[in-house]
């Protein structure tokens, strides 16, 4: 018989990010064979724990945030891998969310809403809001789109909270409006919403807000509630549990990064909105967000709107880079998404929900979206 693994998991539950991780881990657990768990609670700053020192284990999954856990996990010589975007120990594997995927998410959902002046909020002590604010600024200006950046070096994040909301106000008043803004994080954006109450500032007619993490708490917190792209936390965890069963196994595994894609930008009020000038465009769009999956075209919402096709087509590439129809694929295809995330419908039942008529198309429609067949798409987020 094998030995039961011994697993350290120095992994925070105080935020949602890191309990998705521990989910992940439970996960590959559960699926494998067990392991026995040794956890213990960290939060960034904290040393690591006494006993490791000492432990007789056979493995570790870490944050690694500071250089006493980075000294520590190097002085173990215990199989590790990293999820943490620090890179303390650049000789582990490690796991983290695709950053460039994440702030692409961010910046199509403010694009498609019709913004057309964009900020990003950053926080400068991580690594993973410096990279999600130069993607950001990529995926803005792809769009010939330029991106004012609020991100104060750790000095002065170290101020007060209301100093930091101050602050952020001032720089939200001098943006041009509307503007849709990016936090890299939901504690960020929750920060940026309360600068907006301070500065009077509408949110999301002047401006609007998107996070990431989708901490679901403090999403409904905020006011107005916010929206968040949804990283794939316990797909991570359960990619770092794989990577150091190999480890522990005696197999060589590369310190390269193993990059997680986020699942999906969960829409509350913080960015429901659209913002375009062109009533015709704006009453056309609002329709396509409402009967896209009723089997609308664009003959349906030509009845409604009281110009040419020509003249509607123009007005859509020119204001937000896409024609009706390719905007009403695209909302059904957002559609499809989700009902292969959350539930466990049949994809031609998918189909009669989503208003396409055969389940081939959808299919077709599906793999040139995402490079992915919906039944890949399903079974890898899931995994």
């Amino acid at each position: 018989m094998q030995k039961q693994r011994r697993v350290a998991l120095l992994i925070e539950t105080s935020n949602a990010y890191g309990r998705g991780l521990l989910r992940g881990v439970v996960a590959y657990v559960r699926e494998h064979r067990p392991w026995s768990i040794y956890f213990a609670e960290q939060g960034r700053g904290d040393p690591p724990p006494r006993w490791l020192a000492s432990w007789d284990g056979d493995g570790v999954i870490a944050r690694i945030e500071n250089r006493r856990i980075a000294r520590a996990i190097v002085e173990s010589k215990l199989p590790t891998v990293d999820i943490s975007a620090a890179r303390l120990v650049p000789a582990l594997p490690w796991v983290e969310t695709n950053d460039a995927a994440i702030a692409k998410m961010a910046a199509d959902h403010l694009f498609e809403r019709g913004f057309r002046r964009f900020g990003f909020c950053g926080d400068a002590r991580f690594n993973w809001s410096t990279w999600r604010t130069q993607h950001f600024i990529d995926a803005v200006r792809a769009r010939n789109c330029e991106c004012s950046v609020f991100q104060p070096q750790a000095g002065k994040l170290a101020r007060p909270t209301e100093v930091q909301i101050a602050a952020i106000g001032a720089w939200l008043r001098a943006l041009p409006k509307p503007a849709g803004v990016m936090a890299c994080y939901d504690i960020r954006a929750q920060q940026v919403l309360a600068a907006c109450r301070d500065a009077e500032l509408a949110v999301p007619e002047e401006v609007a807000v998107v996070g990431v993490d989708n901490d679901e708490l403090l999403c409904d917190l905020c006011s107005p509630p916010l929206s968040s792209v949804l990283p794939n936390h316990q797909k991570a965890g359960y990619e770092a549990a794989r990577l150091l069963e190999r480890m522990m196994s005696g197999q060589r595994v590369p310190p390269v990064p193993h990059l997680i894609e986020p699942l999906r930008l969960e829409i509350r009020q913080s960015s429901d909105v659209l913002a375009v000038h062109d009533a015709d465009v704006a009453k056309a769009m609002h329709l396509i967000r409402q009967h896209a999956c009723d089997g609308m075209d664009v003959s349906d919402v030509l009845r409604a709107v009281p110009v040419s096709r020509r003249v509607l087509e123009s007005r859509f590439k020119r204001l937000l880079g896409v024609t009706p129809h390719e905007e009403i694929l695209r909302v059904k295809l957002e559609r499809v998404k989700r009902l292969l995330l959350d539930t466990q419908l049949s994809l031609s039942e998918i189909a009669r929900r989503t208003g396409f008529e055969h389940v081939e198309y959808l299919s077709v429609a599906f793999k040139r979206e995402t490079g992915a067949t919906p039944r890949r798409y399903r079974n890898e987020a899931r995994h």
